[in-house]
């Protein structure tokens, strides 16, 4: 069954994972799955027999990873700022802008395990991060967010039709916004200005292929 307390869900981030550096962002160390883990090679089926939702907090995406590097190479962006970093996931993008000078970062996920996640590896990085499980989609962008951050939200059509509007209108309330995307289907073609471009490895067990070009985008 699905672990039902913050406890309970911290034990099986640390059974079914180990600590490591993701590949782009070697100076932060995150709690992730791999092969040499269980959950590594868990089915869709299999996680929903015991209740988990797919583990999107056991890994490193691409888009999470170009944008966590953009902020720690340009740490300016985001310096002394309130920042949000939508659909958090590990924690990697929001640890990255603390670890860049952010005054305060809200991480948000609609899933529990990824407040139990940020917990973890926000601890592992000496860092504080706050955490939110309510879907920000169904209210206005936070008004007091300057940065908004998002890496990898547009795998599927309707929710980066969704997301894409809620960033456009934290853009047209003043909110500086930036977006890491490793080519996803969905993911608009115009409207965007590329800041960066990196190759960011990554697994053939996650990706179709072993190294993704990243980019990472900001609304104009």
């Amino acid at each position: 069954m699905i672990p039902q307390t913050p406890e309970a869900r911290r034990g099986f981030i640390l059974e079914h994972t180990r600590l490591q550096r993701p590949p782009h962002t070697p100076e932060l160390q995150l709690h992730l799955a791999d092969e040499i883990t269980p959950i590594w090679r868990m089915t869709e089926e299999a996680l929903s027999e015991i209740g988990l939702p797919p583990p999107f907090w056991a890994f490193a995406w691409a888009g999470g990873q170009a944008l966590a590097r953009y902020l720690l190479d340009n740490p300016q962006v985001v310096a002394g700022k309130a920042v949000v970093d939508f659909a958090s996931g590990s924690g990697l993008v929001a640890i990255a802008a603390r670890r860049a000078g952010a005054a305060r970062v809200l991480a948000a996920d609609i899933d529990v395990f990824c407040g139990a996640a940020l917990e973890l590896n926000a601890a592992a990085n000496a860092v504080d991060v706050d955490f939110t499980g309510e879907n920000l989609l169904d209210a206005p962008p936070p008004a007091w967010a300057q940065v908004i951050l998002a890496g990898d939200i547009c795998y599927e059509k309707p929710l980066a039709e969704r997301v894409m509007t809620w960033l456009a209108a934290a853009r047209a309330a003043g909110a500086t916004v930036l977006i890491g995307d490793p080519g996803r289907s969905y993911f608009p073609r115009s409207g965007l200005t590329k800041l960066a471009e990196y190759q960011v490895q990554t697994t053939r067990e996650l990706e179709d292929m072993e190294v993704k070009k990243t980019c990472v985008w900001t609304l104009p």
